[in-house]
């Protein structure tokens, strides 16, 4: 791998672009994000340090499928997707794991259609809200404080739905005792409400 940084707001590929690298996240965090047809952006997922951003090279018209944004000044390590291939080859190894990876991955993008489609706006909005605590969640005196600050407007990003949306519920979710948002940061006091209203 080579080393790259970038600072935020800018961007390591956009959807469109050729695929052809692949990113490993040394510091820093990367949102990637799928902009609709009528200009209405979907987060898909925000990725931090120690993270892949992969999208195999199938061929000289492969493309990327979203676009990947810098949020915060970060440190990557680049490697040439021809280069993986030929490490993939020669160490088996090597190869299952990063399989495996990419599955995962794979299941965890498939849950949150999954969600969003099993049990509409709150089911994807509380689903959403254990997935940053499982990433970003730091134990609290009363639960789980999520270290990473998001807007309403992001969070509506990454359900498909609008910020007035993400404000009616977090308001409801923050009157039942679920949450509270002290700082700008959301605290999840129930981890098991949020699993009940996602099933």
């Amino acid at each position: 791998m080579y080393p790259k940084e970038a600072e935020a707001g800018s961007f390591l590929f956009r959807e469109g672009d050729p695929v052809g690298k692949v990113y490993y996240i040394r510091s820093g965090k990367v949102k990637l994000k799928n902009i609709t047809e009528d200009g209405k952006q979907f987060i898909v997922s925000i990725l931090q340090t120690g993270d892949f951003i992969c999208e195999p090279d199938r061929g000289t018209d492969a493309v990327h499928s979203l676009s990947a944004e810098v949020i915060e000044h970060s440190n990557f390590g680049v490697i040439e997707w021809k280069e993986l291939q030929t490490l993939l080859f020669r160490h088996g190894d090597f190869a299952v794991p990063f399989m495996n990876w990419m599955m995962l991955t794979r299941r965890v993008a498939e849950s949150k259609f999954r969600d969003l489609l099993l049990f509409g706006k709150p089911g994807a909005l509380a689903s959403t809200l254990i997935r940053l605590a499982n990433c970003y969640g730091v134990l609290d005196p009363d639960g789980i404080r999520l270290e990473l600050k998001l807007t309403h407007v992001e969070l509506a990003e990454m359900i498909g739905t609008t910020r007035e949306g993400v404000s009616r519920m977090l308001n409801g979710m923050k009157q039942e005792g679920i949450i509270d948002i002290r700082k700008g940061h959301i605290v999840i006091l129930s981890l098991a409400a949020l699993r009940k209203i996602c099933q």
